[in-house]
């Protein structure tokens, strides 16, 4: 079945581009089944420990202190890790993950090249990815 972004009765698809895309901030409940996105954190956290999968991890160490390591991460990173304060994140999920692609299709109303991946994080408990800017445009579902 094609994913669809679902607007909800709340705006049209034409409102969206005409107000809001690259305009201003817009939340919209439930607009895309996030059952699609379901990834066991075991396969995400395989996915970061292969060579040439794109992979990051955030820690807090204490408040304002954060540290980055850029995968692959070996079998053990994760059992040694605290119970709170990191967040995984992995590039490119659609590339390696077919159900994954298919959530792309949802927005198939924007052009090709406006679209680069599907990043997928875990986080636990009081983790983040720290204060930071994003130069591009970004759906969090």
């Amino acid at each position: 079945m094609r994913p669809t972004l679902c607007f909800t009765g709340e705006i049209s698809l034409d409102d969206f581009i005409g107000t809001y895309w690259q305009r201003r901030p817009l939340l919209l409940r439930q607009a895309i089944d996030p059952g699609l996105l379901d990834l066991p954190a075991e396969e995400l956290a395989g996915l970061a420990c292969e060579e040439g999968v794109e992979s990051r991890l955030i820690q807090l160490h204490a408040e304002a202190d954060w540290s980055l390591q850029h995968g692959p991460f070996d079998d053990g990173a994760f059992a040694a890790l605290p119970e709170a304060n990191w967040t995984l994140l992995v590039q490119d999920v659609d590339k390696y993950v077919t159900q994954v692609a298919d959530v792309l299709e949802a927005f198939d109303f924007l052009p090709d090249w406006r679209i680069d991946d599907i990043m997928i994080s875990y986080a636990v408990d009081g983790g983040g990815v720290g204060p930071h800017t994003d130069n591009y445009d970004v759906f969090l579902i």
